[in-house]
């Protein structure tokens, strides 16, 4: 069990770990595929959008609402249609809307009486205004790929983190949905690590690239990750 009594500040991944960015990812996905007389199921949806984002954002940065637009192009490609305008603009515009995970707020103003928050996150900051209302919390830093000009997995993102968070990496705790995007690249620069295995229909993984890493810590909630450090 980690010892939580060392940690300062908490930062967390927002979408998957504190949004519900699945739910946001399949019903537009589905809709898109359904007006072009295209199905699947929820689990092959999820494994082409983690392959079509990691595949978006390599190379030079470009923002997170392009990212996007390239990943509903990919799944045209991949089913056989060309996506319309409005299908392409569909993804971005409704991240904004994607809600909270149901222990999300709770938790994190419970967490908030221990601990500094912060959030770090591959996304826009305009995209970003709509979520950050919906958290219910006032963050100590919020720091975007946008402002890194880099996406995690890139150490870029993290390092900006530390820089402005200002106290050292083994004072932080890093909690993220993504053994990918977080937990290797956090544990990489010294960080401990909580993976929050959600409920997914692609099981242990949801909507990003699988790979393998071993956080300090697995939970399979924020309630859970709460109740942890209460009773620490």
């Amino acid at each position: 069990m980690l010892d939580f009594s060392r940690f300062q500040i908490l930062t967390f991944d927002c979408y998957g770990t504190l949004i519900n960015w699945e739910e946001g990812i399949l019903g537009c996905i589905h809709h898109i595929l359904a007006a072009h007389g295209k199905d699947t199921d929820d689990a092959t949806i999820l494994r082409l959008y983690g392959d079509f984002e990691a595949r978006a954002e390599q190379g030079e940065y470009r923002r997170y609402r392009e990212v996007l637009q390239s990943v509903v192009r990919q799944f045209g490609e991949q089913f056989g249609f060309s996506a319309t305008e409005s299908e392409i603009q569909s993804l971005p515009e409704s991240l904004p809307h994607w809600k909270p995970w149901a222990d999300t707020v709770s938790t994190l103003r419970e967490l908030q009486k221990h601990f500094r928050l912060a959030i770090i996150s591959n996304v826009d900051d305009d995209l970003f205004v709509g979520t950050k209302p919906q958290l219910g919390v006032k963050f100590d830093q919020i720091v975007t790929a946008q402002q890194a000009g880099a996406y995690k997995p890139s150490l870029k993102i993290f390092e900006l983190a530390l820089t402005r968070i200002g106290v050292p990496a083994h004072r932080i705790l890093h909690v993220g949905q993504s053994i990918y995007h977080d937990v290797l690249p956090a544990r990489s620069l010294g960080l401990a690590t909580v993976w929050v295995n959600r409920p997914s229909p692609r099981a242990g993984v949801g909507a990003v690239k699988a790979v393998d890493g071993h956080p300090d810590l697995q939970v399979s909630s924020l309630a859970e990750l709460a109740s942890a450090v209460l009773h620490r």
